[in-house]
């Protein structure tokens, strides 16, 4: 189980370094509402334990960011609207931190970061001069070089968000998502991600293919 206390710590920590001196109201009330959100019920992958994982990931990243405060906060919203029937979680939760950070005292250039970041999560596609959406996006893909039984776990708690797709429409709705990563050129944009985590994500992947086309 995660540890909320030391959740909360890392998002007051997180805005209190992204927002303007003399900071803005208490961050309690904003990490309970965010926690509260990644701990819905229809989530399997998408949960708390994902939450830590990306911020984990993010903190290894971090001298990679020009602000890493912006992207942790990126990190805290870019899966906090989460349903598996639906296809605008990014936007909503883009739209969430567009709301949510002004009010809690976030200058409206970084609020507008926040959610640049978040958006840049549908296609994990920065640009090559992105070093906030590289560190956010190989942040959010470090689960795809997990170690096999980490990534197997990974994979059934994804098919368990789908439990209401089809076997045989989640098999190939899944493996054209496999064949669409492998395809890249690079899965990890960072110097970190593609020296450690690029070919082993791609094992993972292939292997993964191989399961579901056989």
């Amino acid at each position: 189980m995660a540890d909320l206390d030391a959740l909360r710590l890392r998002f007051a920590r997180a805005l209190e370094a992204a927002r303007a001196p003399g900071g803005g109201p208490d961050p309690a009330p904003y990490a309970d509402n965010l926690l509260t959100r990644w701990q819905e019920p229809q989530r399997r992958y998408h949960t708390v334990a994902h939450l830590v994982a990306v911020l984990d990931h993010v903190d290894v990243l971090a001298d990679h960011a020009a602000d890493p405060d912006v992207v942790r906060l990126a990190a805290w919203f870019h899966d906090a609207v989460y349903l598996p029937d639906r296809s605008e979680n990014e936007e909503r939760s883009a739209r969430l931190a567009e709301r949510a950070l002004p009010e809690a005292g976030v200058s409206p250039e970084k609020t507008a970061e926040v959610a640049r970041l978040v958006r840049l999560t549908v296609a994990h596609d920065p640009a090559g001069d992105d070093r906030g959406g590289q560190v956010l996006c190989d942040a959010d893909l470090a689960i795809l070089a997990a170690p096999p039984s980490a990534y197997a776990a990974y994979a059934a708690e994804v098919r368990e968000e789908y439990h209401f797709v089809p076997n045989d429409a989640f098999r190939d709705g899944r493996c054209a998502i496999l064949r669409q990563l492998l395809a890249l050129p690079r899965l990890f944009h960072t110097p970190y991600g593609r020296e450690h985590w690029e070919a082993t994500a791609r094992y993972n992947l292939g292997s993964e293919l191989e399961l579901l086309s056989t």
